[in-house]
């Protein structure tokens, strides 16, 4: 099914996408790994000091999933699920009170091989002004009225999602860049696509098929002045041309359970990337004689970021490795060499956040771990228990606030005691 707004419509995104562009609120963090998508905390989201323990504010049950939450202009909106529908919510953040709440079918089966995990949503929304984007696990793309939670457009690309090797369905989080959206959708069985879309109405602007998808989200880095939205698939690594959706380069990036999540890192020169079974690798990304050719610099095999995206800061990578049951690492990008690595033990997921003078993680196992940036070795200052559950979505700094989600409920803390 598929809904329009039209010439009213049409210049409300217009001003909405200016605002998002050129003055996005310092509270606000309206997309997949914050407000720059490459985990990088502005100070002004950072708490002042981390306590001895955090308080917990208030705790809402809002359905399943592993979407993370974003915020806008003191809303928090969260994509879950109750199954067989799937729900898009939003709240009040001071109080956790649900402004509105919209609910839309969504029959999902699950390939056998993850029975032990939840049915999704696992994309991340996207608020452009007075716009919210979600994009479901059986490949629901919605436009939503950020107010009032009013469906604006739909495009419903389930037809295209089949989870014999894509095993938890559609995961990629939505991406605005000039003024478009881009989804990476489909699988295996069906290829892929990267859509360039009118956020207006949906139209489709340019179009990119080739393998299915992975279960990273795509990203934009200006490499050498060319715009280039790079992203994972089930099998390879792609860079293309974000004003045309061209391939411009594509390297092999072979998983045998397709599980290509980890979000890549641009230093400048290098382009990070890594997965469980692969290890961690750069390449250089060059432009000869009108062609773009990916060539690999390095690999570390004893680093294996398995959902943990990385962050770049202080010339380093920061990250989670899945070797020795979970470990926090650092490696220089230029060839690959370990910094510094934890003993292990640590869970077998973190998210990964940069605030100005830490590296905060949050473990699947609800441990919420802030660890000095810039030293010789780890140095632990805090860590805190934050929930009942698991977690396995991206948290929210706030300032003094900070959102968690476990499987089921989202949670708001505080450092203020």
């Amino acid at each position: 099914m598929k809904s329009n707004f039209l010439n009213k419509g049409c210049m409300i995104i217009s001003a909405a996408l200016f605002v998002f562009a050129h003055s996005s609120l310092a509270q606000d963090w309206p997309q997949w790994l914050g407000p720059t998508r490459n985990g990088l905390v502005p100070a002004a989201h950072a708490p002042k000091s981390w306590p001895d323990s955090l308080r917990r504010v208030w705790r809402v049950e809002i359905g399943e999933g592993y979407s993370s939450p974003i915020v806008a202009n003191g809303r928090v909106f969260v994509h879950s699920r109750r199954d067989p529908e799937e729900l898009v919510s939003a709240l009040e953040l001071t109080s956790g009170k649900i402004l509105w709440q919209q609910k839309y079918p969504a029959t999902f089966e699950k390939n056998r091989y993850a029975t032990k995990m939840a049915k999704g949503p696992n994309a991340t929304p996207l608020v452009a002004g007075n716009l919210l984007f979600t994009l479901g696990v059986t490949g629901v793309l919605t436009a939503w009225e950020v107010a009032t939670g009013r469906q604006l457009w739909r495009n419903d690309f389930s037809k295209t999602v089949e989870t014999s090797k894509l095993f938890c369905g559609t995961s990629a989080s939505p991406l605005l860049l000039d003024s478009r959206i881009v989804v990476q959708i489909g699988s295996d069985i069906h290829g892929g696509k990267i859509l360039s879309l009118d956020p207006a109405n949906g139209a489709t602007k340019w179009e990119w098929n080739g393998h299915g998808p992975g279960y990273a989200s795509p990203v934009v880095f200006d490499i050498a002045g060319t715009a280039q939205i790079v992203t994972m698939t089930d099998s390879s690594i792609v860079g293309l041309d974000a004003k045309t959706g061209k391939q411009l380069w594509y390297v092999p990036f072979l998983d045998e359970w397709h599980e290509n999540i980890a979000t890549p890192v641009w230093t400048g020169s290098h382009l990070i990337v890594s997965g469980t079974r692969q290890g961690t690798h750069a390449y250089s990304l060059e432009q000869s004689n009108g062609q773009w050719r990916a060539n690999e610099v390095w690999k570390n095999s004893e680093v294996a970021m398995y959902m943990s995206s990385p962050v770049l800061g202080d010339g380093l990578i920061y990250g989670h490795s899945v070797r020795q049951k979970g470990q926090f690492v650092a490696l220089n990008p230029k060839n690959g060499a370990l910094h510094w690595a934890t003993t292990g033990r640590e869970g077998w997921h973190a998210s990964v956040l940069l605030t100005p003078q830490h590296v905060v993680y949050l473990t699947n196992g609800a441990q919420l771990i802030v660890a000095r940036r810039n030293t010789a070795a780890f140095e632990l200052e805090r860590r805190y228990h934050v929930a009942e559950g698991e977690t396995f979505a991206m948290p929210v700094l706030l300032g003094a606030d900070i959102l968690v989600r476990d499987v089921t409920g989202l949670i708001r803390l505080t450092a203020v005691q």
